[in-house]
């Protein structure tokens, strides 16, 4: 009998052959035959911006999230592409709202604004993104016009969609990013960039967007929750399967959609791996406030390892699929890795 207790040539066979942990005993070895690497390129940061403000305004269930000052968001966004990310994406909190959301495509809107400041910092360096929906804009909190007895108008919201994406490709948004959910909204956006002289600019759809809880603290970060109601008559059930996302992706792809979305990330994984195995263009993934706001309050209370945790999540949308992670640590884990090549 053997010191090991006889297994070799007993009940289990002679395993001495098969021994993966060879290949995990040091870190170096880890490493050498890693076959999911993130690198900082595949991270885009989500940027609030807010107007009338002179310094960023932290945000409470996000710690060390921002809404940003016009002169603070172009330095974060300089510390951003020295760190090596590929892309931000901005998201505007206006002063003043109204009904049909009509800071959204203004040309002195705040998004619109901070487009130009940074075309004019960082162009080129950097790929600038623009969330594209009306919730921000709105009195209301809804993704789009209302009709009168208060649900939203999905072909009444179209065309302010295709008005928002002229305004934010004159600003100089070099991909625009739909977020809204109304159905036809990538050909109704599609159809204005050609149709104004846009023919180049690529759409990021968020195909599937689920109404999830996760999206809580983004609320208080834009400052853009519903007035009224949920969000759940248009964005997609969490009780639904594959079927109905991979559903949405193929309505978007026919539509024009150059790259497409899950969100969330972290409770979808599963739906990111079948997109992903279904399509043959990029598919991002948003790692969402929600996802952030629990690794850094657990991480406050002194329950996990923070550093660990966030490398873990990110690794693993990787690993389900994701060529493009959204991700409020964009900034920090790009560093990091740049720091270990």
């Amino acid at each position: 009998m053997s010191a090991s207790g006889g297994l070799p040539g007993g009940p289990l066979g002679d395993w001495s052959t098969a021994r993966p942990r060879r290949l995990r005993r040091t870190s170096a070895l880890r490493r050498l035959v890693a076959d999911v690497r993130v690198h900082p390129a595949d991270l885009v940061l989500p940027m609030f911006v807010r107007e009338g403000v002179d310094e960023p305004v932290p945000i409470s269930s996000m710690p060390g999230v921002v809404q940003h000052s016009r002169s603070s968001l172009r330095k974060a966004a300089v510390e951003a592409v020295e760190a090596g990310v590929g892309g931000l994406i901005l998201f505007g909190v206006p002063a003043d709202k109204d009904a049909r959301g009509s800071g959204a495509d203004d040309p002195g809107g705040i998004v619109q604004l901070a487009l130009a400041d940074l075309a004019g910092e960082v162009g080129g360096d950097v790929v600038l993104m623009s969330d594209l929906c009306l919730d921000e804009y709105t009195d209301h909190g809804h993704c789009g016009l209302l009709t009168a007895d208060g649900e939203v108008d999905n072909d009444a919201t179209l065309v302010r969609y295709a008005e928002i994406a002229l305004a934010q490709a004159r600003a100089g948004a070099e991909v625009v990013a739909p977020s809204g959910m109304m159905d036809g909204q990538v050909a109704a956006i599609r159809a204005a960039l050609d149709g104004g002289g846009f023919t180049h600019l690529p759409i990021l759809a968020y195909s599937a967007k689920y109404a999830s809880a996760f999206y809580g603290p983004f609320r208080e970060a834009a400052q853009c929750a519903p007035r009224f109601g949920d969000r759940a008559g248009y964005q997609q059930d969490p009780a639904r399967s594959v079927g109905e996302a991979l559903r949405e992706v193929a309505l978007d792809l026919a539509e024009g959609a150059d790259a497409v979305m899950v969100k969330p990330a972290l409770a979808y994984l599963d739906i990111l791996r079948a997109v992903a195995d279904a399509v043959d263009v990029p598919v991002a993934a948003y790692q969402v406030s929600g996802e952030y706001a629990m690794i850094e309050a657990a991480a406050a209370a002194g329950w996990i390892d923070r550093d660990r945790m966030i490398a873990e999540t990110i690794t693993g949308i990787a690993r389900a699929g994701a060529d493009i992670i959204l991700t409020y640590w964009a900034v920090e884990v790009a560093r990091g890795l740049r720091s270990t090549r």
